[in-house]
């Protein structure tokens, strides 16, 4: 069982690890096209309803897909129950989404936001219908399929966003690409799931589940706010401009982070739930993860950080500089979120899904408050506290799963501050080596090429055993092929 575990967990990391980089490394390159092809303000627009959408999705989903995992044997019943549920909740959320589309507006004083509410709130829908077939794939850690299908969507999907964008669009663009990518991705998902839906409708496993889900479904909630709680207050308090500023620094840093962040949540929490009753074995998995994410997330934010400037400027124009500044900052919470999202999982597989939520809540209490609380004093502020947010946060996800698995505090330093610190201080030297460089092109690869280099020179001196593992799967790889 333990072989086979580790196999299964071995190939969805490396599937996950695949769809992350095809999926980031399309946003990259069709993000830089559309970055140069739409203004500030068509980002704006569909970011400021952003959360609608995502809220909504998560009471569609309920946490089921969470709680399907966490059962040892899940039956038809189970998913044909979700099924169902999931169809009638997401058209019901569609409904009140449409119906309150001009308050929507309203709310930000753009009246062409309540049009663009009511055709892009359809993904809702769409998502719907393939929320009980991602569970089955989920909890089977079927991660091949899972990623064949993101990838697929996501190629579908970014060319419609572009070609439209070419035919001037505009914010419609980026609405098309976003329904497109989950109306093709839930058709996929249907072709490559065996398991289909029946007539007999019966919500009982719905019922028995909720206890559980809902606390995963509040937790859900929340986070989407977090997430986006800048979006909601600036388009408030500011113009869609300063908006799009914020959500071109915000996708950036995300998309380094869901890179790392996606892989991890494909596998995690199957892998604790299938290691459950050995709390030995999972305290060795949970510590593996963490410096497998610590070795990837610190050298890869703060790398994007070190070349935001350059690289923010040379891809989608100077009209986004005000963006590089804020991608810094973001760039230092987000090298901490995927140790977060490892915790998560666990809490989640330990069946602690009231202990996810408070944590989240609270979270959530203090972005908000701090965000009210600071926009007079201007975005940049507002940042540098969403920033703090986050990094204390961490050490609270740290502490509400250290009594589950007796991760204590000092372990958790040894496996991330050696990579922080190395990450810290490569970037550093870097800049010290490359502030006098002229051309930003010149800086810009004379900064990645050199960070690289001393980041797997030191890994490689100091013997680091997570990086040899890593060098290792590789090559065990190359020499089966």
């Amino acid at each position: 069982m333990g072989d086979t575990l580790k196999d299964k967990a071995t190939r969805g990391l490396l599937w996950g690890g695949l769809n992350n980089v095809v999926q980031q490394g399309l946003g990259l390159v069709f993000g830089i096209v559309l970055g140069r092809l739409l203004s500030r303000s068509d980002y704006g627009m569909t970011a400021m309803i952003a959360v609608f959408a995502l809220v909504a999705t998560a009471l569609q989903e309920s946490g089921f897909r969470a709680a399907i995992a966490n059962l040892q044997q899940p039956r038809h019943e189970d998913y044909n129950s979700v099924f169902w549920f999931n169809v009638l909740v997401g058209t019901a959320c569609y409904a009140l989404l449409f119906a309150a589309a001009p308050a929507i507006a309203a709310y930000y004083a753009t009246p062409e936001l309540t049009l663009l509410c009511r055709v892009s709130f359809l993904s809702i829908v769409f998502s719907s219908l393939g929320t009980a077939q991602l569970a089955y794939l989920f909890r089977n850690m079927r991660v091949k399929e899972q990623s064949q299908c993101n990838m697929a969507a996501t190629i579908v999907s970014n060319i419609l966003g572009v070609a439209m964008a070419v035919a001037g669009c505009g914010y419609w663009s980026l609405a098309a690409m976003q329904m497109s990518y989950i109306g093709l991705n839930t058709l996929l998902l249907w072709r490559v799931s065996p398991w289909r839906p029946t007539t007999d409708i019966d919500f009982g496993p719905v019922r028995r589940m909720f206890r559980f889900s809902s606390k995963v479904l509040a937790t859900s909630v929340l986070e989407r706010v977090n997430a986006n709680v800048m979006n909601l207050l600036l388009g408030r308090f500011y113009t869609t401009q300063t908006v799009g500023d914020y959500n071109q620094a915000y996708q950036w840093s995300s998309k380094v982070m869901y890179l790392i962040q996606g892989t991890l949540a494909q596998v995690a929490q199957p892998v604790f739930t299938d290691a459950a009753g050995d709390n030995g074995r999972q305290l060795r998995i949970l510590r593996k993860l963490v410096r497998f994410t610590a070795f990837l997330s610190f050298p890869m934010l703060l790398g994007l950080g070190l070349v935001a400037h350059e690289f923010i400027v040379l891809t989608i124009g100077p009209k986004w500089s005000h963006s590089a500044a804020l991608l810094q900052l973001l760039c230092i919470s987000g090298a901490f979120v995927p140790l977060c999202t490892v915790f998560t999982n666990m809490l989640i597989s330990k069946g602690r899904s009231g202990t996810y939520l408070l944590v989240t809540m609270s979270q959530c209490v203090a972005l908000v408050a701090l965000m009210v609380l600071l926009h007079p004093y201007g975005i940049r502020s507002m940042v540098v506290a969403y920033v703090g947010v986050y990094l204390l946060w961490t050490m609270l996800w740290h502490q509400s799963i250290r009594p589950l698995t007796g991760y204590t505090l000092t372990a958790f330093a040894q496996d991330i501050v050696p990579f922080a610190l190395t990450a810290a201080a490569v970037m550093g030297t870097t800049w010290l080596l490359t502030q006098n460089v002229g051309w930003l092109w010149l800086r810009l690869l004379t900064k990645v090429v050199v960070a690289a280099t001393l980041y797997y020179a030191l890994m490689r001196m100091l013997n680091v055993r997570i990086f040899r593992e890593c060098i290792d799967f590789v090559h065990g790889k190359l020499r089966r092929k």
